[in-house]
């Protein structure tokens, strides 16, 4: 039974191991869709579109290895948590590399666009962020940390104000005449997208929470929640 548990365990920590390398290849690609975005390099963005091909085939073998460890082993309590958490945060961090994607197919459709300085500080600014909070999400589910998992959704107020802040710069540099309608609304909708990865690095949070307590919010009535189901279309509207 021993070298049984042993090898269940052993497992979940290649599962593991598997979600980490999703996130890291989630945070290497907001910044170089930003980069593309901002430069108007098309041979990037295309790198980013045909790369996100590896991140595809690591969710579906990663969600294979799950249901397998689940019909094999039988787990629960905590191990059935853990892989439950594991599923969920495959398709959290497999929907915000799509988001990345997104990004870059925004700059094959206003290629050419000018930024001023603030609206190419705060694109920045909401990639940096938007790394930051997938980071920090996925350091509390490998530290099994509850405390900076609960915190996510307070840390990404920050985002939600630079999305906010990049909406309004947009609607400005429209009204100067620097960019044009249709930059305008491609940009209002990367700058959603950013948000929109945020909002996923929280969701694995509340998962996180689950894993290491047992304990998931009650969201009925949240107006959290249905903030995220009225825009629950941009995660594949690009796709």
């Amino acid at each position: 039974m021993g070298e049984l548990r042993k090898s269940f365990h052993d497992e979940l920590d290649e599962i593991q191991a598997g979600i980490v390398r999703m996130a890291a290849l989630v945070t290497e690609a907001v910044p170089r869709a930003t980069e593309s975005l901002l430069e108007s390099n098309l041979e990037l963005a295309q790198q980013l579109i045909t790369s996100d091909d590896e991140l595809d085939y690591l969710s579906v073998h990663l969600e294979e290895r799950c249901h397998q460890v689940l019909a094999l082993q039988s787990p629960m309590a905590g191990d059935l948590r853990a892989l439950s958490t594991a599923l969920r945060l495959n398709a959290e961090l497999e929907r915000s590399g799509d988001l990345a994607v997104n990004i870059a197919k925004g700059t094959r459709r206003i290629y050419g666009t000018r930024y001023d300085a603030t609206l190419r500080g705060l694109l920045v600014r909401m990639s940096e962020e938007a790394c930051r909070l997938v980071r920090l999400a996925i350091d509390s589910y490998v530290d099994r940390n509850a405390g900076l998992a609960a915190a996510l959704d307070d840390i990404d107020d920050q985002l939600d104000g630079l999305n906010q802040d990049c909406v309004q710069a947009v609607f400005q540099a429209h009204n100067d005449g620097t960019i044009d309608l249709q930059a305008a609304v491609q940009l209002c909708l990367i700058s959603r997208y950013y948000e929109r990865i945020g909002d996923h690095a929280v969701n694995i949070g509340e998962r996180v929470v689950y894993m290491v307590t047992g304990w998931l919010p009650e969201h009925t009535g949240s107006a959290r929640l249905k903030d995220r189901q009225h825009y629950q279309p941009d995660d594949t509207e690009e796709e």
